[in-house]
Order: structure tokens, then C-alpha cells, then sequence
């Protein structure tokens, strides 16, 4: 059932503008793209390691933000782009690295504590630089021709979709999403990952058996700081707009925990069904409840009770049942069952 789900969810992303054309649609993919490969990143820490962090956005910021600011002052260039990408990944070591050493020692309470310090500092610092960042509006930018809506890159449509720079841009997410995430999947399945697991099982003993946890959690540390740095890179070559709202928020911050815990965590898989349900849910869940709202008009209660301003609402009661049902998220119950 799980292989099942999970090649469902593949056809359907690498077929997206073809099964499901239209501007909207299209959206949804990507952003599902890069949200598997934020919350798989996330997973590595929080499922496999033991670590809780509030930072994760941070570094997924730094990877948008050095496309945007590279974009924006440099020109719209494979070079700045490029170079936009690779100052975003060692920043995003470097940071990931020092948190790590300076922090991992201390207990996990503390460290998510000095986490959510940092992400917050960086959002402000963020929003304060206008000069540098745009401040609060973020900032918008071009990218390369080949990349842009107008650019045509066939005469004639392929299966009836005019393949442009919309369409390139969709698949370099797509596929750098997908490479990236079979990385991290070889990662947590190598002995290196057999020892974050054991860390996070019982930490005591992995030292005892020779095993540094500081050093492996400080590691673990920063390769998922790098595969959110590269989500935010891969979200921010989508959207052509890189801001507060769309990256450093602590929303994003709780979305992905939600998303992680629904799918299951220390799965890795988990990432998949859980990123997928939830941007789905988060975009269509509107437009059900119209649906529902306008077929039970004339009954008493109901139409408001599912009025679409109440989504969250619902959307909350939907993940407060999944949680009840699947303690162990969606992956966990299927392969207990198996």
C-alpha cells in the first residue's frame, strides 16, 4: 500500500503539467516539490536524530534570499544565480555548523530554545535591512530567459501544453527536489545514519561504544541545514520573490512539524505523504467547504458550520483525528500493518 501511495504521488508530480494544467495546479506541485525535501530535511533531525529545532526556516531563508539578493543586485545571470546559491550553502554550513558545536551539548529543551532564538533574530535582522533584503515586502526579481513565462522553447504544444519557461522552471524543481531527497534517503539508510538513530535511542550508550554524539549530531546538523538551504533555493527559483512571509515565518516553522508528524517521523517516506497531504489540504480544503456550504443550504447550522472561512477550523480537526488515528503518522500505521 505504501509503494502504491508513494508511486501515485510520484506520477503525479513528474506528470503535474500535463495531468493537471492551469496556473493553480502548477503551484500546488512545486510547492509540494520543495516541501518534501524541507520536511524530509526536518526529519533527519527531528526522527532520526532526537533533535528539535526551530532554526530549520532559517536556512531555508538563506537559500531564497541568496537567490533573491543575487538576482536582484547582480543581474539575472546562471552566474548570479550560481553564485547566489553556493554563498547560501556556506553560509548555511558555516551557521548550522557553530549552532551545532555551541549548542548540541545542552539539553534538548535548551537547544530548540536557543534555535528559536537564532531563527528569530535572523527573521528580524531580515526584515530591518530593507536596503539589503527589501524589509518586509521582500524582495522580486528576474531570472534567466529560459526561464520565464514567455519564453517558448517548442512552436507547438506537447500534449496539448505549451512548453515555457514555466514549465523548465517546474521540472528543475521537480527534479532537484527528487535528487536531493533520494540523497538524504541514502544518507539515513548508511551506518552513518544507523548511529543517529542509536543516539537518538539512547545516547549514553552510543558513547559508551565509542561513538561521539556531539560530533555526529553537529554533522546531522548541518546536512539538513544544507537540504533546507537548497529547498529554499529551489522555492525561490519558483516563485521569483523571496520575503518574510514566504520563507523566515514561524508559521512555516509549525507547518512543517505538522507535516512531519502526519507522515510519520523517522521514515523519511513520511516526508512525501505528509507534505503532499497537507499543501493539498492547505489549497483545496477552501473550495470543498464552498461545495459542501452551498449544497446544504436550507439546512439549519450546517452551512456555516462548513463555511469556508472556517478552514482552518477544519483543517485543525483534521489533523487532531489523523494524530489520533495514526500515532505513529500515516507510514508508521502501514508498515505496522504490513
Amino acid at each position: 500500500m505504501l509503494g502504491i501511495v508513494l508511486l501515485l504521488i510520484l506520477a503525479g508530480l513528474a506528470l503535474a503539467p500535463f495531468v493537471f494544467p492551469g496556473t493553480r495546479s502548477l503551484n500546488v506541485a512545486a510547492k509540494v516539490c520543495v516541501f518534501i525535501l524541507l520536511v524530509a530535511s526536518y526529519d533527519l533531525l527531528l526522527g532520526y536524530t532526537g533533535i528539535v529545532s526551530f532554526a530549520h526556516t532559517m536556512f531555508f531563508g538563506i537559500g531564497a534570499y541568496g537567490i533573491a539578493i543575487a538576482a536582484s543586485k547582480l543581474g539575472p545571470t546562471w552566474g548570479s544565480l550560481a553564485l547566489g546559491s553556493l554563498a547560501a550553502l556556506v553560509c548555511s554550513a558555516l551557521l548550522s555548523l557553530l549552532i551545532g558545536i555551541l549548542s548540541l551539548r545542552v539539553k534538548t529543551i535548551f537547544f530548540a530554545m536557543i534555535t528559536l532564538a537564532v531563527a528569530t533574530f535572523f527573521a528580524i535582522l531580515a526584515s530591518q535591512l530593507s536596503g539589503f533584503t527589501g524589509g518586509e515586502d521582500g524582495l522580486t526579481y528576474k531570472l534567466p530567459e529560459l526561464l520565464l513565462p514567455g519564453t517558448k522553447l517548442f512552436e507547438t504544444p506537447l500534449f496539448g501544453v505549451e512548453i515555457n519557461g514555466k514549465i523548465v522552471s517546474y521540472y528543475i524543481v521537480f527534479f532537484g527536489a527528487a535528487m536531493l531527497f533520494l540523497a538524504l534517503l541514502r544518507v539515513v539508510n548508511s551506518p552513518f545514519g544507523r548511529v543517529l538513530q542509536a543516539i537518538r535511542e539512547n545516547d549514553f550508550r552510543a558513547e559508551a561504544i565509542g561513538y561521539r554524539s556531539v560530533i555526529y549530531r553537529s554533522v546531522a546538523n548541518c546536512v539538513a541545514a544544507l537540504a533546507a538551504t537548497a529547498a529554499g533555493i529551489l522555492y525561490a527559483l519558483w516563485l521569483r520573490y523571496a520575503g518574510p512571509d514566504t520563507t523566515l515565518s514561524l508559521d512555516i516553522m509549525i507547518d512543517i512539524l505538522l507535516m512531519v508528524v502526519i507522515g510519520g517521523m523517522g521514515t523519511m517516506y513520511g516526508a512525501v505523504v505528509g507534505a503532499t497531504l497537507f499543501v493539498i489540504a492547505q489549497n483545496y480544503l477552501q473550495d470543498l467547504m464552498k461545495l459542501a456550504s452551498d449544497a446544504a443550504v436550507g439546512i439549519p447550522l450546517l452551512p456555516n458550520l462548513v463555511h469556508p472561512d472556517r478552514w482552518l477550523l477544519w483543517l485543525g480537526i483534521l489533523f487532531v483525528l489523523s494524530v489520533y488515528r495514526f500515532p505513529t503518522g500515516i507510514v508508521g500505521k502501514l508498515r505496522a500493518r504490513k
